[in-house]
């Protein structure tokens, strides 16, 4: 597998990167699209949901009205929604995603892996190969496609971009905001990924990502 995915690797990297992917990530519009699945904090806490209508400042700036689950309805400025995926036209389709939405959001870092089939080291893999192009950020679609070799779904997507916000990738990867948002990383030196990998690793001695700490 991992001389799959190093040919995967070689490949994706030859590849002309457009800049219309990232608009296709969550990124960073005017004012999100109503209907759209988003994730958004609320006071200390992170929620899901469904926007229901926008309101626009004449500041420029946006504020949602977003249904959750339990169909509690929030008033979110557009400075705390964390990320948003467009609704698909299928009513089935919608509801598959959003019910997947709402199981992801809550899930640990080794489901996270298990849905994504990506393990500590293919994190380690991606970043040797993004640490040696030191102008490029890499999104999350970017990230699937380099460990599989494939245009991610939605889904996947939003579970790149959790996996890597976790501790363990934050050994390799530093976040890049855009308005307050996550929206790609970047690659850290070499230097600084040998401090902080032994500092992870004197913390999680006996956790599952320990597994960087023998490659």
């Amino acid at each position: 597998m991992v001389d799959d995915v190093s040919r995967n690797i070689s490949t994706i990297t030859r590849m002309t990167r457009l800049s219309s992917k990232k608009d296709a990530e969550v990124a960073v519009t005017s004012a999100f699209a109503s209907g759209s699945f988003v994730e958004f904090r609320e006071k200390s806490r992170t929620h899901v949901g469904k926007i229901e209508s926008v309101q626009h400042k004449t500041s420029g700036g946006a504020r949602y009205t977003i249904i959750d689950s339990s169909n509690h309805k929030y008033n979110v400025p557009d400075k705390d929604v964390t990320y948003a995926m467009p609704c698909p036209n299928s009513v089935g389709k919608a509801a598959k995603l959003y019910e997947d939405l709402c199981r992801a959001q809550e899930s640990p870092l080794e489901t996270i892996q298990d849905e994504l089939d990506v393990s500590p080291d293919l994190v380690q893999m991606a970043w040797e190969e993004a640490v040696e192009d030191e102008t490029h950020n890499l999104t999350p679609a970017e990230f699937v496609e380099l460990v599989h070799a494939h245009t991610p779904s939605a889904m996947e997507k939003y579970l790149a971009w959790k996996l890597l916000q976790s501790e363990m990738s934050h050994v390799f990867f530093k976040e890049i905001k855009d308005k307050g948002r996550v929206v790609s990383f970047k690659a850290k030196t070499k230097k600084s990924v040998d401090a902080a990998k032994d500092v992870f690793c004197r913390q999680h001695v006996d956790d599952t990502e320990s597994q960087i700490c023998f490659v």
